[in-house]
C-alpha cells in the first residue's frame, strides 16, 4: 500500500521555559495522514528495519521506563508521530548531542501530532526532524536508506553550531550552578546572568580580562622585563633586529639558545636548543615573518608545562613530551608519523582530541637536519628520531606541582595582569622549585585554551570551567537581577507597569517589556507591542538593568516560550476559561490553565508567586510554587485568604474601600482607594484587582510600604516617558 507521507505544517521554536520544558524546544506540528489507521505492529517489516538501522534506539525506555521501552512500544504497535520524536532524538544523538526531552501528543485534529524534541540549536534540530521523517517513511514503505549519511550531515551541523570545548565547559558550569546563560553570538561570546549582574566571556577570556593585560602578555619581551622586575625565574634574552645581533646574542648568552617572535603565539615560530649560527640563521628567518621582533633567550633544558591560573589561583598543569618515531628500515620519516604518531586516536585536527596532528614545520625540519635527516629519510630499524622537541603539551601533572611553582605562576599572572591565564614554563621536574633546577617561565598567556586539562591524554580531568565560574561568580551569586514575570488573561499590561513603575522609584534601573512597548527606565525605546521573547531578551541583556518585568501573553507563552530561565516573582491575575486558542490547538481549558502554570514553575525557590484568591484555577497554581506565594484579592473574608493567613502567609485585599496588607494576623494599612488615581472609581474591579496584584509584587520585592504608597497614588494610567526616537542608531542598539 501507498502511504500519505509525513507533513510537517508548522515548526514552532520555543527558546525559553514552555508548557513542555524548561529548554528549549521545537514543537513540530505534523500530519501522519493515513498512518493514523496502521500502528506500527500492523506495517511488515518496520520494526526490523528500523531496529536494523537504529540498534541504538534500544536505549530509549520512553513511557515504559526501562531499557528498550520504546522498542516494546514500537514492537506492540505505536503510531508515526511518536517513532517520529525518538527517531529525531536519537539522529541528534549520533550527531553528537545525547539526550534531551520529546514527546509526542494527539491534536483535536484527527491524524495532526504536536512532536516536541529537545533543540539545541534550530537549524540542528530542524534538519534532524526532516532527516527522521525520510527515514521512518524510508522504514514504512521499504526503502532504501543512507543512514551514516544522514548522521555525517548533521554532525557537520553540530560542529558548525555549537559552542567549542573550553567555552562549553564554562557554560555547563554555570548551568549546574543554575546560572542562566546566553549566546550572544555565533561564535564563543556568552553571557552569563541577567543585566546589571552579568559577566561575559570568550572562551577562556571575561569581561574581567583586561586589554591592557592581553597586549603585555602578546609581547613576550615586556613580559619578560616585567616579570624579571618582579622576581619571576624567566630565561636571560635580549629582543634583536638582525641576524648578526641574534648570533652576537647568542654567544653573549651561551648556547644552546631559544629563538621565537616578540608577539607570536601558540608556539609558531619558536626554535628551542639551536647550537650554531647556520641554525640561528634558519630560525630567525622564520620568526621575523611570525611577529615584529625576534628574541633570543636561553635554552632552559627540561618539559615544556602549561599552568592554568584563574583568579590568581593555580587550577590545573599539565605537561608535554618530546614526540618521536622508531625506525623500521622500511618506512620514510613521514611516513613513520603517519604510523607511529598520527594515528593515535587522541590526535586530531578539532578541539575534540587533546593531541594535534603531528606536521613537519620548520621547526621539525630543523631537528631532523640536526639527525641528518629529511622527511623522506628511511631510518635504519630501531633508530629514535626525534620530531618535536617540545609541545604536546596534554599530560595531567597538577598534584606533582611544587607549591613554590605554583606560587611563581600565580605571581607572574598577578604581574602581567590577567585574571585567566596560561603560564609556560619549562623544568626538568615540576615538583622542584624552579630555582634548583634552572627552570623558567617561558611565556604568559591571555584566553589560553582549556581542551588539555578537560580531556588530557594521560591523567585526571580538572574541573576547570567550575573554577572559572567561581572566579566570576563568588559563592552565593547566581548572576540573577529581579525579574517579574506577569500573565494571565487579563490586566498583565497594567500590573507590569505598575511594578515597573514602583521599582524605578526604589531606585532600580528597570527594563519592562509589555504590550505598550519596551522601556529602559523613562525611556521608551519601543512603541509597538513588546509582551514578546525578543524584547524580554533586551531587557535581560541589558548591562544597565537592575529589574526586569516582562509581559507574558498565553500566545507569547505558546509561540516562543519565556524570555528567562527562573524569576523572582511569579504573577498570575487571572484566567479566562473562554479565552482559547484553538489555532494553536488549545481548545480546552485544561490546555489554557498549562500555559499560565509555566509562569509560575519557572519561580526561583527563593521566589514569590503572586496569585488571583478570587479566581478557583489560578488558586490552585499555588501547590506549583517551589517559592512563596502571596494571594491579593478584593474580598477580604475570602476562605483563601483566611486560610492562607492563618497558615502565617501573606496576603493582600480590600475591606472598607482600604488597600490591607497582612501577614498572619498582623495587618497594615496600605491606603484608600480615593487616593489613585487608577482606582479612584471604585467601580472598576478590575483595575481593582490590578492595583492589588501590583501592591503584593512590590511588597514581595522588599519595597518599603510608604515607597508603595506614593508609587500607586502617583501612577499615570498613560505612558509619559522620554522617546528615543533622536537617539543615535548605536545608542539604540545597545539599550
Amino acid at each position: 500500500m501507498q502511504f500519505k507521507t509525513i507533513e510537517f505544517t508548522n515548526m514552532v521554536m520555543l527558546r525559553g521555559p514552555n508548557i513542555w520544558a524548561y529548554r528549549p524546544v521545537i514543537e513540530a506540528w505534523v500530519d501522519i495522514g493515513t498512518l493514523e489507521d496502521f500502528p506500527s505492529n500492523t506495517i511488515p517489516g518496520l520494526y526490523e528495519r528500523l531496529v536494523a538501522w537504529l540498534p541504538t534506539l534500544v536505549e530509549h525506555r520512553c513511557s515504559v521506563g526501562e531499557r528498550g521501552g520504546f522498542l516494546k512500544r514500537l514492537h506492540d504497535g505505536t503510531w508515526a508521530g511518536h517513532i517520529l520524536e525518538h527517531v529525531t532524538l536519537e539522529l541528534q544523538s549520533l550527531a553528537g548531542m545525547p539526550g534531551g526531552l520529546g514527546r509526542a501528543r494527539e491534536t483535536s485534529t484527527r491524524g495532526v501530532y504536536k512532536v516536541i524534541v529537545r533543540a539545541w540549536h534550530e537549524p540542528l534540530t530542524r534538519a534532524a526532524l526532516f532527516a527522521a521523517r525520510d527515514l521512518v517513511m524510508a522504514a514504512i514503505e521499504d526503502r532504501p536508506f543512507d543512514v551514516d549519511a544522514a548522521v555525517d550531515a548533521l554532525r557537520d551541523l553540530v560542529e558548525e553550531l555549537r559552542l567549542g570545548p573550553s567555552t562549553t565547559c564554562i557554560v555547563e558550569a554555570a548551568d549546574d550552578r543554575d546560572i542562566p546563560t546566553i549566546r550572544l553570538s555565533d561564535a564563543n561570546l556568552v553571557q552569563l546572568g541577567y543585566g546589571a549582574s552579568q559577566r561575559r566571556i570568550w572562551t577562556a577570556e571575561t569581561d574581567k580580562t583586561s586589554a591592557i593585560a592581553e597586549s603585555v602578555s602578546r609581547d613576550k619581551d615586556l613580559t619578560k622585563s616585567l616579570l624579571q622586575a618582579c622576581g619571576v625565574p624567566v630565561p636571560e634574552g635580549v629582543l634583536v633586529e638582525n641576524v648578526d645581533e641574534a648570533w652576537g646574542a647568542a654567544l653573549e648568552i651561551g648556547l644552546p639558545v631559544v629563538i621565537k617572535p616578540r608577539d607570536g603565539n601558540h608556539g609558531r615560530g619558536v626554535f628551542t636548543n639551536l647550537m650554531s649560527r647556520q641554525e640561528i640563521e634558519t630560525a630567525y628567518a622564520v620568526a621575523v615573518d611570525e611577529g615584529s621582533g625576534v628574541v633570543v633567550e636561553r635554552f632552559v633544558r627540561g618539559d615544556e608545562h602549561r599552568i592554568l591560573v584563574v583568579g590568581g589561583r593555580m587550577i590545573a598543569a599539565a605537561r608535554g613530551d618530546a614526540a618521536t618515531v622508531v625506525g623500521d628500515g622500511v618506512n620514510t620519516v613521514h611516513q613513520l608519523i603517519q604510523l607511529q604518531l598520527n594515528s593515535d586516536p587522541r590526535r586530531g585536527s578539532d578541539e575534540d582530541h587533546p593531541l594535534n596532528f603531528i606536521r613537519l614545520d620548520s621547526a621539525a625540519t630543523l631537528e631532523l637536519a640536526r639527525q641528518g635527516l629529511d622527511a623522506d629519510s628511511i631510518p635504519p630499524a630501531e633508530m629514535p628520531v626525534l620530531i618535536q622537541r617540545n609541545g604536546n603539551v596534554s599530560i595531567d601533572v597538577t598534584d606533582k606541582v611544587h607549591p613554590s611553582v605554583a606560587a611563581a605562576v600565580e605571581l607572574a599572572a598577578r604581574v602581567v595582569g590577567l585574571d585567566i591565564a596560561g603560564v609556560d614554563l619549562v623544568a626538568e621536574d615540576i615538583s622542584v622549585p624552579l630555582e634548583a633546577q634552572r627552570g623558567a617561565i617561558v611565556e604568559v598567556n591571555a584566553g589560553p585554551g582549556l581542551l588539555m586539562h578537560l580531556k588530557p591524554a594521560a591523567g585526571q580531568p580538572r574541573p576547570v570551567g567550575q573554577a572559572i565560574v567561581n572566579h566570576l561568580f563568588p559563592a552565593g551569586e547566581k548572576g540573577y537581577i529581579p525579574i517579574v514575570g506577569v500573565t494571565g488573561s487579563k490586566g498583565k499590561t497594567t500590573v507590569a507597569r505598575i511594578v515597573a513603575s514602583l521599582l524605578q522609584l526604589s531606585g532600580k534601573y528597570t527594563g519592562l517589556a509589555c504590550s505598550d512597548g519596551l522601556f529602559f527606565g523613562r525611556r521608551h525605546v519601543q512603541k509597538t507591542d513588546a509582551a514578546n521573547w525578543s524584547a524580554g531578551r533586551r531587557v535581560l541583556m541589558n548591562r544597565a538593568v537592575q529589574a526586569g518585568v516582562i509581559e507574558n501573553g498565553c500566545r507569547s507563552i505558546l509561540s516562543e516560550g519565556l524570555a528567562y530561565e527562573r524569576c523572582q516573582i511569579g504573577i498570575v491575575t487571572n484566567i479566562d476559561e473562554a479565552d482559547l486558542h484553538p489555532d494553536l490547538y488549545v481548545d480546552e481549558p485544561d490546555q489554557l490553565i498549562k500555559v499560565f502554570r509555566t509562569q509560575v514553575d519557572t519561580i526561583l525557590p527563593d521566589g514569590v508567586a503572586v496569585l488571583n484568591a478570587d479566581d478557583a484555577t489560578v488558586v490552585d497554581l499555588a501547590a506549583l510554587c517551589d517559592g512563596e506565594v502571596v494571594f491579593f484579592g478584593l474580598n477580604s473574608d475570602s476562605s483563601v485568604l483566611m486560610e492562607h493567613r492563618a497558615a502565617g502567609g501573606r496576603t493582600v485585599f480590600l475591606r472598607d474601600a482600604q488597600i490591607i496588607l497582612s501577614q498572619g494576623s498582623n495587618e497594615s494599612l496600605l491606603t484608600e482607594l480615593t487616593a489613585v488615581p487608577l482606582i479612584a472609581d471604585a467601580t472598576a474591579q478590575y483595575q481593582i484587582c490590578n492595583v492589588l496584584a501590583a501592591v503584593a509584587s512590590a511588597w514581595a520585592l522588599n519595597i518599603s510600604l510608604d515607597l508603595i504608597r506614593a508609587g500607586i497614588e502617583a501612577f499615570d494610567a498613560e505612558p509619559v516617558v522620554a522617546s528615543a526616537d533622536n537617539v543615535s542608531p548605536a545608542l539604540q542598539a545597545y539599550i
